[in-house]
C-alpha cells in the first residue's frame, strides 16, 4: 500500500468521525498514541507491539492531515526527496543527530 493510499483509507474509514472529534481531539489522539509508542519502546516491548503502536501513529497522522487538508504522499516527498532536506546529501552528511 502506498502513502496516498493509506491516507485515502483513513479518510474513506474515519473521516466523518474525525471531523466531529475535530482538530484538537485529533491532535490528542495522535498525541497519546506517540505516547503508547515510546512506552512500548521503553518496556522493551516485542517487535509486533511496537509495530502496532508505529501504525496506529501514522493512522492519526493522517487523519490530522486529512482534516488539514494535506496530501501526506506529496509533502514527503517534496521534502524527503531521496537526500537529507537540509544538507541535500545521501547518506545525510550533517553535523550531531
Amino acid at each position: 500500500m502506498r502513502i496516498e493510499e493509506a491516507q485515502e483509507m483513513m479518510r474513506r474509514v474515519y473521516f466523518e468521525r474525525d471531523q466531529v472529534r475535530g482538530l484538537e481531539g485529533t491532535l490528542k489522539r495522535t498525541y497519546d498514541e506517540l505516547q503508547e509508542l515510546r512506552e512500548a519502546i521503553e518496556s522493551e516491548e516485542d517487535k509486533i507491539a511496537i509495530a502496532d503502536e508505529i501504525a496506529d501513529v501514522f493512522a492519526w497522522l493522517c487523519s490530522l492531515a486529512n482534516l488539514l487538508e494535506i496530501d501526506v504522499s506529496d509533502a514527503f516527498y517534496k521534502k524527503y526527496s531521496d537526500v537529507c532536506s537540509k544538507c541535500k546529501k545521501s547518506p545525510c552528511d550533517c553535523d550531531g543527530l
